[in-house]
């Protein structure tokens, strides 16, 4: 598949320090949170000494991970990947199930937020920590929409107490868009992403989900993508996620 110039959120540092977890994050190693965790086991060496947390590196800096030489990317990887039924979105190689292995690609990438293992449906893969930083930003209430079918039929009151929120996790869940499908069958947008949230909102009303897809993530659609299938981010994609990614920033000036 065609790389592309990164040029959505990628900074260039030149002299400017930055902390060596960022770093390994825009890198495409792993996430900031993954990146603490090997700098702990003492994974990480910069001028080949072990890194410490809080480390920070220039550009004049050699770092390495597990012993191999870490270098930023000068190309942007954005793909939308149709996750099947029973991967996991992990990067973890122990896990048989992991997004990476499964996908086969030829950069290091990693998924951006997360999929139930049970769902299907739309997920985004980069090599950009940035992109990652700024989509999974909360208080960013960026949508995600699903297609979700449960195991009776769905009445009027199940759809508004989905929409208006429902008691799960010890707190309430934001207010939200639904509307039926068929008997069986609903739209639902989110503005946040708790922990298995559709499934458990569901639960609380007495359901069951039976099927899950999530079908948009912002203005990324999955379309006519097949299951286990992974497309570019096309350029018109990549310029109106910039555009909205860039308002946020300004709203929060």
């Amino acid at each position: 598949m065609a790389k592309r110039t990164k040029r959505l959120t990628s900074q260039v540092y030149d002299s400017e320090a930055v902390r060596i977890n960022k770093f390994l994050s825009e890198a495409g190693v792993c996430s900031r949170r993954e990146a603490d965790r090997h700098i702990e086991e003492g994974k990480v060496k910069i001028d080949g000494v072990v890194a410490q947390m809080g480390s920070k590196v220039t550009k004049d800096n050699v770092v390495t991970f597990c012993d191999k030489p870490v270098k930023k990317e000068e190309k942007l990887v954005l793909i939308a990947f149709h996750k099947p039924e029973g991967i996991v979105c992990t990067t973890d190689h122990s896990e048989p199930d992991n997004i990476i292995d499964y996908i086969g690609y030829n950069m290091r990438i990693y998924p951006i937020g997360r999929l139930d293992k049970d769902s299907e449906g739309l997920i985004l893969l980069t090599n950009d920590g940035n992109i990652v930083n700024k989509i999974l930003r909360a208080e960013n209430n960026h949508e995600k929409e699903y297609i979700v079918t449960v195991n009776k039929d769905i009445s009027l009151e199940f759809l508004k107490k989905m929409a208006s929120g429902v008691p799960i996790l010890d707190t309430v869940t934001k207010p939200c868009k639904v509307n039926q499908i068929d008997k069986y069958t609903f739209n639902i947008i989110l503005t946040q992403g708790l922990n298995r949230q559709i499934r458990r909102m569901c639960e609380t009303l007495g359901y069951r989900v039976t099927n899950l897809r999530r079908v948009r993530i912002m203005n990324i659609q999955l379309g006519r993508l097949k299951t286990g299938d992974y497309r570019n981010v096309t350029e018109r994609e990549i310029d109106d996620l910039n555009q909205h990614l860039q308002k946020e920033k300004s709203a929060r000036k």
